[in-house]
């Protein structure tokens, strides 16, 4: 009876998990479905470096109000306790206290005093008037600002530029998998005729075993394409701040009919990045400008308001100080001058740097477009060879029906339809990635 219960149990059991496993695997092999537009728009709302990009110009714009403070006042209160036996300290208390009397002025207590308290209360303002070097700070300020804007900009440019290329990747990949499936049909097919005709002592076993070794290639290939599909998804998700896992689905591979613009071979110079160099370019120049201004007087107001008193939360005695100040640094150990240097320095390296930004841009556009072009030329030629392919292996397959061709020769024309299948499939993948390729390199600031 127990022998019984334990094979039920068993038994039980591999039915679950042959369950379990094929609920697993129909998971594994479910596909989403994704356009280019929707993919582009996650990736633009969700993407961790466009957030990280935001989060630098917050920072900016943050930095950036704390500039305020060249035109704003600054207020100070505090409350201070004290308590002196110093003679001129003790006397000073007093004034203070506006509480001195004609016994104060006995020798003995001005020179021997004994312990006097004081409790202060004071309010202190300072009002900034005129400080050249602190408005050009600001102005250097309010470049850099823009300089987050246009990074953040150029951010969103390149994740939907690497969007586009995911895209294409894995329609590449779903064109390669029903090239490859064709091919494997057609080779099982061959396979079962081949195997027929071994049977009957018509071919030999190596003709036989040629054509499944085709299979297994095959077969080894579709393996692989489907774990990159895998491997492109995961980018794709993550490029739209998804969690990895899904297996999307994309629109067929096609051949574009527009092509880019002749006026678009140039690289613009209001393109984002370039913009960005730019305005630190301008910024650099206003911080010279802001370093040269500090060797002007500055001009600035204060005033004070003061209670004291001798005992504790005591404000009886009140006073207030207000005046201007001007005041010159005229020299500081040729410090703001070699400042000066440094800043004209980095200046200058920022300008080098992006006429030399410029000019590789310009050389990668007109690489892109060679390949864009010769790209065009291919899908051509591939669409020929293509047809030629496939009424060779027609013909092939016929004359093969009859016994007039070996199996290898059938073999190597199914290889080479699906070589040249493939080959079609990567110059459309090529002049379409080419185009994308364009339209990022040649794109122009909307600010």
């Amino acid at each position: 009876m127990n022998k019984k219960k334990s094979t039920f149990i068993a038994a039980l059991l591999l039915v679950t998990c042959c369950f379990i496993t094929t609920n697993i695997a129909i998971a594994q092999e479910k596909k989403t479905y994704l356009s280019l537009d929707e993919a582009i728009e996650k990736s633009q709302q969700q993407n961790r470096s466009i957030q990280l990009a935001k989060m630098e110009e917050s920072i900016a714009t943050a930095n950036l109000k704390q500039t305020e403070a060249i035109y704003l006042p600054q207020v100070g209160f505090s409350y201070t306790a004290m308590a002196t036996n110093n003679p001129l300290n003790a006397f000073g208390f007093k004034l203070q206290q506006k509480s001195i009397s004609v016994a104060d002025f006995n020798p003995a207590l001005l020179n021997h005093p004994s312990n006097t308290p004081d409790f202060s209360t004071k309010l202190d303002v300072l009002q900034p008037i005129l400080n050249m070097d602190l408005i050009y700070q600001k102005k250097a300020a309010e470049k850099r600002n823009s300089l987050y804007q246009y990074q953040t900009q150029r951010t969103k440019e390149n994740i939907r530029f690497e969007v586009q290329k995911a895209y294409l990747q894995l329609g590449l990949l779903y064109a390669s998998l029903q090239v490859l499936e064709e091919a494997l049909t057609t080779s099982k097919s061959v396979v079962a005729f081949t195997e027929n005709r071994f049977k009957q002592g018509l071919i030999q076993k190596s003709d036989f075993l040629n054509a499944e070794l085709q299979v297994r290639s095959i077969e080894t290939n579709l393996e692989k394409t489907n774990g990159n599909i895998n491997n492109v998804s995961d980018y794709l998700s993550l490029l739209m701040g998804q969690n990895t896992g899904t297996i999307y689905t994309v629109s067929p591979i096609i051949t574009q009919k527009n092509t880019p613009q002749e006026s678009h071979l140039l690289i613009q110079g209001n393109r984002a990045d370039f913009m960005a160099m730019q305005i630190g370019i301008e910024a650099s120049e206003l911080g010279i400008q802001a370093s040269k201004k500090s060797y002007l007087p500055k001009l600035n107001a204060f005033g004070s308001y003061q209670l004291n008193d001798p005992t504790m939360f005591g404000f009886g005695a009140n006073a207030y100080l207000a005046g201007i100040q001007l005041s010159w640094d005229i020299f500081k150990g040729n410090r703001t001058k070699n400042n000066i240097s440094s800043q004209v320095l980095e200046k200058n390296k920022l300008s080098t740097q992006l006429e030399q930004q410029k000019e590789q841009g310009q050389i990668e556009l007109n690489k892109i477009n060679r390949e864009f072009q010769y790209a065009k030329f291919e899908i051509i030629q591939q669409e020929k060879a293509v047809e030629q392919a496939t009424e060779a292996l027609r013909i092939l397959e016929n004359r093969y029906q009859q016994g007039l061709v070996n199996t290898t020769d059938v073999l190597m024309a199914s290889t080479q339809l699906a070589q040249q299948k493939l080959s079609l499939i990567q110059a459309v993948y090529n002049k379409n990635s080419s185009m994308a390729h364009i339209e990022y390199l040649t794109s122009t600031s909307n600010k």
